[in-house]
This record gives structure tokens, sequence and C-alpha cells, in this order.
């Protein structure tokens, strides 16, 4: 598949067209972006891909627009905007174009298309409101790619255009961001489940550096398990885990004694020579060395045990 032009509507511009040509300029680098409403160019041709204008949806002609009266629906009945059925129709082929894994394309693409894809389509539709992030509203991906537009006593013909193409480059950096840190939690979460596997009944999880541990951990239904310990630059970690994806609780924490303290204190009270600091809400500590960090994630596991059986007997 080819294409010499990319074309979407000419003024004023939105989050939908603006990430629809971040997709579509990876596939077709070669092809000019024409921004325009005029017949000659928002009708279907061999040459051009046609998106966010037009009046009609049809992927066989290669026209993605969703203002046209019986505008494509999701399955689960919630609009599209242009950048939704861009990325249905050429997100795997994206994915593929960034070097994403074939066994991570497809769990990849959903991902994406429900955290980041689907809330510019709803907000685009009117469906959602930036509003509803209170005071971030103004910071909302949606609102700020449009402050990027030039100002309403700009007479120069060529602003828009500009400011378009300014505000792609910083649409692209999102996307490409976003894609790449969904596609390292999937490298991350293959790391995990190995580590899991490898700890067994252990309470303590080993990690071979930092990275994000939670959904595996959630995945592989590794209920047992209460710290992690990883090596960080010059040092090593021993991390709590999260309850849950929001909030702060944690399965268990450090002990009591250890918050907030660094150093010779730290050392003095854990016993663990070594110890260097641990913060003062308790979900993380750190070690100069391997050794101490699984001596010092030891100690919380029994304390934690301990505590929690002391909890359950003294409760009516």
């Amino acid at each position: 598949m080819t294409a010499e032009f990319l074309v979407t509507h000419s003024g004023g511009f939105h989050a939908d067209e603006l990430l629809s040509s971040v997709i579509l300029t990876r596939l077709f680098p070669q092809a000019k972006i024409i921004r325009s409403r005029s017949p000659e160019w928002i009708t279907p041709a061999s040459d051009r891909i046609i998106y966010d204008v037009g009046g009609a949806y049809d992927a066989q002609t290669r026209i993605f627009d969703h203002h046209q009266r019986g505008a494509p629906l999701r399955e689960d009945g919630q609009p599209y905007s242009s950048f939704g059925l861009v990325w249905k129709h050429f997100g795997r082929d994206y994915l593929a174009a960034s070097g994403i894994s074939d066994t991570h394309i497809d769990a990849l693409h959903a991902s994406f298309d429900t955290s980041f894809v689907l809330p510019i389509d709803l907000t685009d539709n009117g469906a959602l409101s930036p509003s509803t992030a209170g005071q971030l509203s103004t910071l909302t991906l949606p609102s700020l790619l449009e402050t990027l537009k030039p100002s309403f006593d700009n007479t120069d013909p060529e602003a828009d255009d500009r400011a378009f193409h300014h505000a792609l480059s910083i649409a692209r950096s999102f996307v490409e961001a976003n894609i790449e840190k969904k596609a390292a939690k999937l490298r991350a979460e293959a790391l995990v489940l190995k580590a899991i596997d490898a700890t067994g009944e252990g309470r303590v999880l080993e990690l071979p550096l930092g990275m994000p541990f939670r959904p595996a951990i959630v995945k592989a239904g590794a209920d047992h398990l209460l710290f992690v310990v990883h090596p960080r630059d010059k040092d090593w970690c021993v991390t709590g885990i999260r309850r849950a994806d929001d909030g702060f609780e944690l399965r268990a924490d450090l002990p009591a004694a250890w918050g907030g303290l660094t150093d010779a204190d730290l050392e003095a009270v854990s016993g663990v020579e070594g110890a260097t600091f641990c913060h003062n809400g308790r979900f993380i500590a750190a070690a100069k060395s391997r050794a101490a960090a699984l001596e010092m994630a030891d100690i919380a596991v029994k304390t934690a045990l301990i505590d929690a059986a002391t909890s359950a007997t003294a409760a009516p």
C-alpha cells in the first residue's frame, strides 16, 4: 500500500487529526500532508488517504471521517473520531514499523486503543469533557495540543499550517513515548514472570534491574510475594508491593523502626551492615549491596508476618 498524499481538513486543528497524522506519516513518510476542504482533494483516489474530512468512512477507498450521519461506532456503541478509525486500520502496521515484537502487537494495539485512543475519540465527539479532570482539565492532551493553535487575530495565511506541523511534532513525541512505555511493560512482564517462577513460594522477588513489576505479579496470582529487591545504579533497593493500582497501601510495610533513618542510624536499628536508607513512608529502602538488600527484605518479611499474626489474634 502506498500513498502520495495524506489529506485532512484545513483551518483549526484538533487532537484527532493530529494524532492520526502521527500514525500515517510513520507509515507513509514520503507522503505530503494536504490540509484542504476542496472537493478535488477530499474525494477518494488511489494516491491518497483522507481523514477527518470528506463525510464518509470507507476503508476500501481509504477515507476515514466521522462527522457524517451514520458515523461509525465501536462495538460497544462509543463513537470513533478519525484517530480511532486510523488506529483501527493502521495501528498494527504502525506498531510493526516501530519495532514492536510480533508477539506483543495485538496486546499493545488493544491497550493503546483503550487508554490513549478512546479518550481522544470521546473528547472529539463531545462524549467526554476535559472538565472531568477538574483543575487538570487544561493539562489534558487535547487541551494542550489546542493551545498550539494560532491566536484569533493572527492574519498570516500560513499560520494554521505552520502551527499544525509544529503541533504534529509534539503529538508524535507523546504517541511514541506512550507506545514505548507500554512495550517496555510487556518486556518487563516476561522478565518478572520468569523471576516469579524462580522464586517459588518465597516472599521476596529478586529482579535483575528496576522495572514495572506489579502487573505481572497480579497476572501470576503471586499473592504470597511481599517485597521486591533489585539493583539501582550503585546500590540496591527493597520495595513494597502495592495492593491496588490506585492508592498507596502496600501488602506489607517495611519495619516501623526503620522509617526515615539513613546510614549508621539505619544500620544500628536494622542490624544490617550496608543499610543506607528507608523512606519515611516505609515503601522503599536501599542498601550498598545485594546481600544487604536481601537481608533487609528477609527481616521485613518476618516483621510483617509477625505483625499480621498479632493483628489477627487481637481482632475480635
